[in-house]
Order: C-alpha cells, then sequence, then structure tokens
C-alpha cells in the first residue's frame, strides 16, 4: 500500500494500489490527492514528498529559463497521464537554492525521479509530455 503525501496539507496518506485510480482523498483535510497538475515544492514539503513510496518526478526549474518555460506546459500535461502512478512536483531553483545544491543540479531543466527517498533517474533539457511519460515509464522498469 504506498504512501502518498497530499498536495495541500502535506499530510503522509496510505492507499490501497487497486484504489489509486478511484479519486483517493486525504484523510486529514479532504484534498484530493490526485489533481491533474504538478505539486509545488518547497524547503518544507519537499523531503516529505521525496520519501514516499509512490514515484515522485521532480522538475528543478527557474523563472528566467526560456526552455524551463517552454516545458511547463508539456511537464503538466505529462502530470494528467502519469498520475495516479507517479507524482510530479516542481521545484522553483532560485527560490530552494539549498534543495537544488543538494542534488547538484548545474544545469535546468532537470528532471529527477525520486523512489522512497531515493534517485532512480535523471535527466537534463527540455522534453514534450511524451517524451516525458516515456522517459519515467523506461527508469520504472523494476
Amino acid at each position: 500500500m504506498p504512501t502518498i503525501v497530499c498536495p495541500e496539507c502535506s499530510t503522509t496518506n496510505r492507499v490501497p494500489e487497486d484504489r489509486l485510480a478511484d479519486d483517493p482523498k486525504c484523510g486529514r483535510c479532504g484534498a484530493r490527492l490526485f489533481q491533474g497538475k504538478p505539486v509545488i515544492l518547497t524547503a518544507s514539503n519537499f523531503d516529505r514528498h521525496a520519501s514516499a513510496e509512490l514515484p515522485l518526478l521532480v522538475d528543478f526549474w527557474a523563472e528566467w529559463c526560456g526552455p524551463c518555460k517552454m516545458m511547463a506546459p508539456q511537464f503538466e500535461a505529462a502530470a494528467r497521464s502519469l498520475e495516479p502512478h507517479v507524482r510530479l512536483g516542481k521545484l522553483d531553483t532560485e527560490a530552494e537554492q539549498q534543495i537544488a545544491g543538494r542534488y547538484g543540479i548545474r544545469s535546468i531543466p532537470t528532471m529527477i525521479l525520486f523512489k522512497a527517498g531515493r534517485e532512480v533517474g535523471r535527466t537534463s533539457g527540455a522534453m514534450t509530455a511524451s517524451q516525458i511519460t516515456a522517459w519515467v515509464r523506461s527508469q520504472s522498469r523494476d
């Protein structure tokens, strides 16, 4: 039964694997656990989301980055196709420099796929929604 962090209140929820597609709600605040869009990641919620059992794909980006801005709608579209099996999140490297430094982010956009707190894949450069989805699925094979 994977742990899923609420995108609204950051409470950890357990949802049976066969119920992930049933639009589960947070046991604490009642928010939908999957909202069809990336979660905004900050210093206060990053580690909780990254350590959850549900895989997390993080887009490390910055407001000044042209390729990041071009990829943003593609990343959101990928969230709609990858949920509820993968959580997508965005981390602003300018606002959260300590986290970006922890993962050695040198170029953006960079995406890192986490599973249970462990980095399992990394890629840099803008991608389309279908490329993002294909890359995540290729990294998720056990």
